[in-house]
């Protein structure tokens, strides 16, 4: 059993399918497959609006955003398909409803929910393009909606899974007589049926709950890069490609923001040693890079550069010390509002927190916490986030910054600058 993975960048256009498609003819062994597949290119970001533009109330503005989402799909599936075209543009049509019953209500849940709700549908269009146009290139498969096996709660856009149902489901599937499923990432569904999400880059983690719970020999994540690289190649140009790392180490980059393997993905596949390799879908024979149990020794600086950051700094209001109180109902804080800190610094008086420019997030975080603290907030910043550091490369990538916050240990530094 192996399970691919491929992401958005890979069903962007006519002849990225087209390789798809390639490079499952080319596939020699006769193991079967579970494929998951993501939104086609900027779909997803595109979704996004339409629900914003919905949730602001202008119905007629995300319907007609919806619609240039619409003749897009459609657009690919006319010139991919022939004999499966009119069964394709059922499905599709089924779907396209799904959303277009939801744009004529007027919201009267949470963004959140309505967020879900509208953007799975990006997975579901794509798939099914896809898994038609495998079917009439004689990569026989069968499509799953896979909002039918993996089941969540109801946390919108950030849902956890329910493993033991979603145990349940997979366990029905029959590759004895299905060779190839083809199904989502990034989406799921609660008891209720109600989609939910992932979080951004859940397609990665959606492939590693098929792995974990099919027991399969390998995951292969394609993508449109060499390999797992150590710092972005569209930020650095020099970027070098690292042919293998262990899990602990990718667990640690993910920590830290690097995009290239999401941080839920790894538990699932170290908990029962599954190897994961990424792969460039443009040129299957390079090597890729492979990530397993074995510690890897000698690594490159790895760079993780994260923008759009904002810095809290708190004080407490009569000058007593920062202590073991005010810390717990901090993090409780951070536990009732799903806040992830990717840096904090406490001093005497006052302490410094780095997360994600939020806006929501930011605001109830000051609401929440003023009761304890004064609060000033710094937006607009950069995290710099360097594994196997020298002093050389830190030197360098911070020239001329004004640096607001800096960490070490002897393997990591982390700089927060405007």
């Amino acid at each position: 059993m192996q399970v691919y993975k491929f992401g958005g960048a890979s069903v962007n256009s006519v002849e990225r399918i087209q390789n798809l498609g390639k490079i499952l003819q080319n596939k020699t062994d006769n193991e079967p497959l579970m494929v998951i597949i993501s939104a086609m290119g900027k779909t997803t970001n595109a979704l996004e609006k339409v629900a914003e533009v919905f949730f602001s109330g202008d119905t007629d503005n995300a319907l007609r955003l919806f619609e240039v989402i619409k003749q897009q799909h459609l657009t690919t599936a006319k010139f991919l398909l022939v004999t499966h075209y009119n069964a394709c543009y059922t499905l599709l049509n089924d779907f396209f409803t799904e959303i277009e019953w939801l744009l004529h209500d007027k919201p009267v849940r949470e963004f959140d929910y309505y967020y879900d709700q509208i953007v799975c549908i990006g997975e579901l269009l794509s798939t099914a393009i896809v898994s038609f146009y495998f079917n009439e290139i004689g990569v026989a498969n069968t499509w799953l909606d896979v909002r039918d096996i993996v089941r969540t709660d109801n946390n919108f856009r950030d849902a956890i899974i329910d493993w033991a149902k979603t145990k349940t489901a997979v366990s029905s599937l029959n590759f004895a007589t299905d060779n190839i499923f083809l199904t989502q990432g990034f989406i799921g569904a609660t008891d209720d049926n109600e989609s939910t999400t992932l979080g951004r880059e859940g397609s990665d983690f959606t492939a590693a709950i098929f792995a974990n719970l099919l027991n399969a020999s390998s995951l292969t994540i394609w993508k449109d890069v060499a390999g797992v690289m150590n710092v972005d190649p569209k930020q650095f140009p020099d970027a070098e490609l690292i042919p293998e790392l262990s899990f602990e180490e990718v667990i640690e980059m993910a920590y830290y923001g690097a995009q290239v393997i999401h941080p839920k993905t790894i538990k699932p596949l170290q908990n029962k040693g599954i190897p994961l390799h990424v792969k460039c879908f443009l040129d299957i024979n390079l090597p890729g890079t492979t990530i397993g149990q074995k510690l890897v020794k000698h690594l490159p600086p790895i760079i993780v550069v994260k923008n759009q950051q904002a810095l809290l700094t708190l004080h407490s209001q009569d000058f007593s010390f920062v202590g073991e109180q005010p810390m717990i109902e901090l993090y409780k804080i951070f536990s009732q509002l799903k806040i992830k800190a990717n840096v904090i610094q406490t001093e005497a008086i006052s302490l410094q927190i780095c997360l994600d420019d939020r806006k929501e997030k930011i605001e109830q975080l000051a609401l929440a916490a003023s009761t304890l603290f004064d609060i000033q907030v710094t937006k607009n910043l950069t995290l710099l986030t360097i594994r196997h550091y020298n002093e050389a490369i830190l030197e360098q990538l911070t020239a001329g910054k004004q640096i607001l916050l800096l960490q070490k240990t002897p393997e990591t530094v982390q700089v927060l600058y405007g």
